[in-house]
């Protein structure tokens, strides 16, 4: 228990000084080991821990989604979704939400989503008049709806934290999710435009089936994808290596993607999976240290003793990872606090499945907000506009995702239904 406090402190203060994540939790990890055992049996145990823990055929399929992310931004399909949810006739706000949906059901990226969609829709809705604020707002609430529509990088690192939670139940759990978290921040847009004066803003809209057409190439990777996992044709690793076999292919076919691009695209995306990886190993340390210490039983145990049934458990929980997603990236927040909070939602009969979604769904927030929310300063440069300034139109959009939040957390069967539908669940 000792270890684990200091290792959670060390963090914290490390962090504070402004260390890069992944380095602030890999110096956590060593400076508590090394209260225990000699430095130079730390750091080779850290080592160790840390490329057992990337030795995984699961992890594969992380940078080749990555990879096809990049292949389709640069390969024209943010645009052509872009046109396809305009030929629905609806604002540039709602516009832009249903792309950043639509993108990052075949990205699963929240990043490559505001850049992509926001890259293109950004000048479009300069034109139309809205302002820099909230330009960079709508584009970073929107770009999360991409973590819980499958496929989902984030939801890949929550099954190998879990212990082996399914990928394929997890994918398809998220698509009602999703679906409210992208509806809400429409309705809010709309609500909002009603003083902002752009809910009905005077677009050309193109005609509908030509961008359907256009878009439909694109539109068959995530059907591709996510049915031949849900039917068993293939894992969720083969299933990201034949995304990039086709998001290739489709930029190729529709002459936005050159050959001369590719190496680009692979430094781009060797860059991103480099960061990732780095996280997701020095993360795997530190839980391996955590469970060493009995900081998640322990943890646990409290819990239970103090929340009696699974709706104040969640509550808590949901309180905790709201503050959590405010200053830790996504990616070691899932790897450090599923092994702590997961054993006491399992032992008040909280499904795991549910639990992924709901702990996905919390975590988006903090990719929105300050100081370390990654979405949050991408959006702000996309749109050319402070982080002061952002602030403001981002409150009520905040509103908008915790509501669907809670909904998500109080009504298990928005996350439930689909896998049990397809017989995805024991």
């Amino acid at each position: 228990m000792t270890e684990g406090l200091f290792l959670l402190a060390a963090f914290a203060l490390i962090a504070l000084l402004r260390v890069p994540v992944a380095f602030a939790i890999g110096l956590a990890t060593t400076l508590a080991m090394w209260m225990s055992i000699p430095f130079a049996a730390t750091t080779t145990t850290v080592a160790q821990r840390i490329a057992t823990g990337l030795d995984s055929f699961t992890l594969l399929a992380i940078p080749l989604f990555i990879l096809a992310g990049d292949l389709m931004n640069r390969g024209g399909i943010a645009r052509r979704l872009i046109a396809l949810a305009q030929g629905l006739g609806m604002g540039l706000a709602q516009v832009h939400v249903v792309a950043s949906m639509l993108f990052g059901a075949i990205s699963g990226s929240a990043i490559a989503a505001a850049s992509g969609v926001g890259g293109v829709m950004d000048p479009r809705m300069r034109e139309e008049g809205y302002e820099p604020g909230t330009r960079a707002a709508i584009n970073i609430t929107a770009a999360t709806t991409g973590l819980v529509i499958p496929p989902s990088n984030i939801l890949i690192v929550y099954s190998l934290a879990s212990g082996g939670v399914s990928i394929a139940a997890l994918f398809v759990a998220g698509y009602l999710p999703g679906l409210l978290l992208g509806l809400s921040l429409m309705v809010t847009s709309a609500w909002l435009g009603r003083d902002l004066h752009a809910a009905l803003d005077a677009v050309a809209h193109p005609p509908l089936w030509p961008a359907l057409r256009d878009a439909l190439p694109g539109l068959t990777i995530p059907v591709v994808v996510i049915g031949g996992i849900v039917g068993g044709a293939f894992t969720a690793t083969e299933a990201s290596g034949i995304a990039v076999v086709m998001a290739f292919a489709v930029g190729l076919a529709q002459r936005e993607l050159d050959l001369r691009d590719v190496p680009q695209v692979l430094r781009d995306s060797a860059a991103a999976t480099g960061t990732v990886m780095l996280l997701i190993g020095t993360s795997i340390a530190l839980s391996w240290v955590l469970a060493y210490a009995r900081l998640p039983q322990d943890v646990a145990e409290a819990l239970l003793r103090f929340a009696e049934s699974p709706w104040l458990l969640l509550l808590l929980m949901n309180l905790l990872l709201l503050a959590v997603g405010t200053f830790m990236d996504m990616t070691p927040a899932v790897l450090i606090f599923t092994p702590i909070l997961l054993p006491a939602a399992i032992e008040l009969g909280i499904d795991p499945v549910h639990f992924g979604i709901v702990m996905v769904m919390n975590l988006c927030i903090g990719l929105c907000t300050p100081p370390v929310g990654t979405v949050l300063f991408i959006g702000s440069g996309v749109a050319g506009a402070p982080l002061h300034e952002v602030i403001r139109p981002l409150l009520p959009r905040y509103a908008a995702m915790i509501g669907a939040l809670f909904a998500v957390a109080a009504w298990p069967e928005l996350s439930l239904f689909l896998p049990r539908w397809f017989d995805l669940m024991p």
